[in-house]
């Protein structure tokens, strides 16, 4: 059937969304609100405010929309999804009391533990000298998370007790500030998301991501710097747990408390020599690791979502992959996590295209510029992906089309995935 979809969000994660949808054949028209001049060869772009539900729900019967995808996490905890199912339209995102899975980390914790998802020891703190006490029972390295919502850098690990007070307090500052202190979990991280309807779940295939500002994992966190996928390296019974154990408990125990979860729930999960344990839930697709799953999903993305959004999940099947390899290199502005420069001319975007078939641009902090040239107007600029038949090529051709890019003071890591790829990845 035609579906016509709005995505909302402007990152790189809603551009790679409005690629899947774009190709798929039943997707008849694509609206970005607001999207970015990456998005514009696609979609047709609108201008809202996303965070405001009544301008939302408006943008959508002025499109007749058929399915709204809601990207980024605040217009969630914003109640745009409550706002929109109330005036009768399908939406892939949960509702803001399904959300807070991921606008509160205490909330999660407390999900968990009913579920019996395996997870961090953990202390919820609403002082500094909780959180010393906290610190000093659990010992380094220290892991200080806030509570709330903070773009993926609110999370400190620091052998530093001094830095994870410093992180603790700046958090505590906050109105209603609370953190959350959690034993320290060994073992590499992986990203795990699965496409949820209120009852059925559909996980998709691993991915890694990379936090860090630097390489080598140097410097502070970050929204992300990278991602690859397929995980060589991961267990192969990894998707089955993750299902079985941590997203199938997770989503029945919402549903038995009347706030069901429909969207994307994203596990992060450290492969620690205890086995798996969650880090942390997001109620929306990752970036940049939900890039790399993308980039090697086969099924048709709009009947996907769709599917999801009516509740009619197990009416998909299993999900098929490509075999190959996906590696997403982030471009960064100068200053990147701190406060950063924009306007800078961002040149050869053509030339990176025009690299191969295989390799493509994602727009995350773009705009038009006065002239109409594209500049830079955010910390994580643009986005490279690849795919290769195994990961040496992916990596070749991500960091080939990433030299074609022109940033003044860009910055990015040169070891996205290279651990990988020299197999010393050892669980």
């Amino acid at each position: 059937m035609p579906v016509k979809t709005i995505v909302l969000g402007s990152g790189a994660r809603e551009h790679a969304l409005v690629r899947g949808l774009a190709a798929d054949p039943d997707v008849t028209a694509v609206i970005a609100a607001p999207g970015n001049p990456g998005m514009a060869a696609l979609a047709v772009l609108a201008s809202v405010d996303i965070l405001d539900p009544d301008a939302v729900v408006a943008l959508a019967r002025e499109h007749a929309a058929d399915l709204v995808v809601v990207g980024p996490e605040a217009p969630l905890v914003a109640g745009v999804s409550d706002a929109l199912r109330g005036a009768g339209f399908d939406v892939f995102g949960p509702s803001a009391a399904a959300a807070r899975l991921e606008a509160s980390k205490s909330f999660a914790k407390e999900i968990m533990a009913v579920a019996g998802v395996p997870t961090a020891m953990a202390h919820v703190c609403s002082t500094l000298e909780e959180v010393a006490a906290a610190l000093d029972a659990f010992g380094a390295p220290h892991v200080v998370k806030d509570d709330g919502l903070a773009a993926g850098k609110g999370v400190v690990v620091t052998d530093s007790r001094g830095d994870a007070l410093a992180h603790a307090a700046a958090c505590l500052g906050k109105e209603n500030g609370r953190v959350v202190v959690e034993d320290f979990l060994d073992g590499p991280e992986v990203s795990v998301f699965c496409v949820c309807d209120g009852q059925t779940v559909l996980p998709l295939e691993p991915s890694q991501d990379f936090k860090r500002i630097g390489d080598g994992d140097a410097g502070p966190n970050t929204g992300g710097m990278g991602a690859y996928s397929p995980l060589d390296w991961a267990p192969r019974e990894l998707t089955d747990f993750v299902h079985e154990r941590i997203a199938q408990p997770v989503v029945d125990e919402m549903a038995h408390r009347g706030t069901p979860f429909v969207g994307i729930l994203y596990v992060g999960l450290a492969i620690t020599s205890r086995g798996p344990r969650v880090v942390e839930f997001n109620a929306r697709l990752g970036d940049p690791d939900g890039q790399v799953v993308l980039a090697r999903l086969r099924n048709p993305l709009g009947a996907l979502l769709l599917a999801a959004a009516r509740g009619r999940l197990e009416e998909i099947g299993r999900l098929t992959w490509s075999p190959r390899y996906a590696v997403d290199v982030v471009l960064a502005a100068q200053g990147y996590p701190g406060a950063v420069r924009s306007g800078d001319v961002i040149t050869g975007l053509d030339r990176a295209a025009a690299e191969s078939p295989d390799a493509w641009v994602l727009h995350a902090g773009t705009a038009r510029g006065e002239a109409g040239a594209i500049v830079s107007s955010g910390g994580r600029v643009l986005n490279v992906v690849a795919l290769g038949d195994d990961l040496t090529a992916a990596r070749r051709l991500a960091y080939r089309a990433l030299k074609r890019i022109g940033l003044p003071g860009g910055q990015h890591r040169t070891d996205i995935a290279e651990r990988a790829e020299l197999g010393q990845i050892v669980l």
